[in-house]
């Protein structure tokens, strides 16, 4: 699935999203940890998964991840703006 281009809604919208869903056991930020051992912290994700593969994840429902980590479905505008406020945490 061809990502949008980065827009600044895109990354304020992706921020609000992994703050409310995310950030219980991840870190969601550029320098916080994560809470939960087995949660990277998302800033880390680009490093460990093509970001590409995490879009297809999120698409069809990610249900594994740490091993008490919730479903999570979402939109796919909600996939875009979350992959783009990932994206953006990866700029200096």
């Amino acid at each position: 699935m061809p990502a949008r281009a980065q827009g600044r809604s895109d990354v304020v919208d992706g921020k609000a999203l992994v703050e409310a869903n995310c950030a219980r056991c991840h870190g969601v930020g550029s320098t916080d940890k994560s809470s939960h051992a087995d949660a990277p912290a998302l800033r880390t994700l680009s490093k460990r998964y093509p970001l590409d593969a995490l879009e297809e994840a999120f698409a069809e429902g990610i249900s594994t991840g740490h091993p008490d980590m919730p479903e999570f479905i979402a939109t796919t505008e909600q996939i875009d703006a979350i992959i783009s406020y990932i994206r953006s945490l990866d700029t200096p």
